[in-house]
């Protein structure tokens, strides 16, 4: 798994590309937490994501819950179609807010 981080003034984007697996989802979630504090907004571009887990799952739903504690927007873009498919199953395309 690959992260990339830009700033726009407090607005964080992460741009995901690879897997989210048992051993690269703590990545991710050690990227969120290290930066809480510094942003307003989290997106997530998963574009390049080949593959999330039930452990890559359950980061994203748990820095929703953290971020909507805060009422900090969280949104994830450029869902591909195999992750879209993941969601579905999961129903987490219901659960997380996805453009």
């Amino acid at each position: 798994m690959e992260i990339t981080k830009d700033y726009d003034k407090k607005n964080l984007l992460l741009t995901i590309s690879g897997r989210i697996d048992t051993i690269t989802a703590q990545d991710l979630e050690k990227e969120i937490d290290d930066e809480y504090g510094n942003f307003e907004s989290l997106t997530l571009d998963i574009d390049g994501l080949e593959y999330i887990s039930s452990a890559g799952l359950r980061v994203l739903i748990a820095t929703q819950k953290k971020l909507k504690a805060d009422d900090i927007p969280f949104v994830i873009k450029n869902v591909n179609a195999t992750v879209g498919e993941i969601f579905r199953m999961s129903g987490f395309d219901k659960i997380l807010k996805i453009e």
